[in-house]
């Protein structure tokens, strides 16, 4: 065969047999059938979506998010992902209207929503299992209306883990140890300003792109991170021989997906939601990793009395926070500080705090 010759398929359909009304309906079912199967990508919406992570695209929060837009192209939804490593930026391309959506720590997503930012509340959720409660709590259908404030909808909220304090010197381990020593604070989290002020630490103000490099080189003496931050953000250098990481949840950080209300319809909300709480189980799998990938000697564990009194204390300053007293920032949502209380003492119920005059 040369170079010039076409090679020509036969047809299994003969000119004899187009006419046939078998083969008319063949083709016609087949039409029919390939309408079907483009018609869901044909009709999905496209929503476009910033999202943080502070190691970008590579990210292992950025990727959670493409699982979750993967999941979601089920429900006719197609997120358009755009990897940020500042969540200022990020958080601000949302409010300049350059994204539909935005994934972002609920620190920085608290003024969406201050039900679901008060989730961060420092020491209210002590526990993964508390957490696992609350967020399959925030799932449920019924919770669907909290979703909604101020003109923006949560579609849905993955565990990012624990907070923890890191600081360059084990002596660090108490709350009076604090005193004097230079924290790295987010100049935007009103809330751990005000317990860093509390314990009499002295507050420098920092964000995400530059708060490990601050630890890290000696600026300040402690900084408070989830513990994917000790490799990812290389938080070992700032621990050196000396440091540690406090084995105490201070918070729970979450990421959030925060749309303009009315983005998705309300049934489609709720399945985002849905998705994201199925992902609790990949999200703490990962967490987990994280976590154990710090040493065992490198974690400085408090004893079973200081938590108390940290749990106690922790507590006072919510209250402030709750209801904006003796100077503190008016921040923590009451319903979900409520809802916490009930969680934690439904675990605990011989905690102290669940027989105080005073409950959250």
């Amino acid at each position: 065969m040369t170079c010039s010759e076409q090679v020509i398929h036969p047809d299994p359909i003969t000119h004899k047999q187009e006419n046939d009304p078998e083969v008319v309906m063949i083709r016609k079912s087949l039409t029919a059938l390939a309408l079907v199967a483009a018609a869901p990508l044909a009709s999905a919406q496209t929503v476009s979506m910033c999202v943080f992570d502070v190691i970008g695209a590579n990210g292992d929060f950025y990727n959670m998010a493409k699982d979750y837009a993967l999941e979601m192209k089920s429900h006719g939804v197609d997120f358009q992902l755009k990897p940020y490593t500042d969540e200022g930026v990020a958080v601000g391309d949302f409010n300049a209207g350059q994204c539909d959506a935005v994934a972002a720590t609920d620190l920085r997503t608290r003024p969406f929503n201050r039900f679901t930012g008060s989730i961060s509340a420092v020491g209210a959720i002590p526990t993964y299992d508390n957490l696992k409660t609350l967020l399959a709590t925030l799932a449920q259908p019924k919770a669907a209306p909290l979703m909604k404030q101020n003109g923006y909808e949560v579609l849905g909220i993955i565990p990012v883990g624990a907070g923890y304090l890191f600081v360059n010197d084990r002596s660090i381990d108490t709350a009076g140890e604090l005193a004097g020593k230079r924290m790295a604070t987010l100049d935007y989290q009103k809330d751990a300003i005000h317990m860093v002020n509390f314990v009499k630490a002295t507050v420098v103000p920092s964000d995400i792109t530059n708060f490990a490099g601050k630890f890290n080189n000696g600026s300040v003496d402690t900084a408070y991170a989830p513990a994917f931050a000790y490799e990812a953000l290389e938080l070992y250098k700032g621990i050196g021989d000396k440091g540690g990481v406090v084995d105490y949840p201070l918070a729970q950080l979450t990421m959030q997906i925060i749309a303009r209300d009315g983005v998705l319809d309300e049934k489609t909300a709720q399945q985002s939601r849905e998705v994201a709480w199925n992902m609790f189980p990949q999200a703490m799998n990962l967490i987990k990793k994280q976590e154990s990938a710090i040493p065992d000697d490198v974690w400085i564990r408090i004893p079973e009395k200081d938590i108390r009194g940290y749990q106690e204390m922790f507590r006072q300053n919510r209250l402030e926070m709750r209801d904006g007293k003796n100077g503190a920032p008016d921040v923590y949502d009451p319903k979900m500080l409520g809802l916490l209380s009930k969680i934690r003492c439904a675990s605990n119920p011989s905690a102290a705090e669940c027989t105080a005059a005073n409950r959250e």
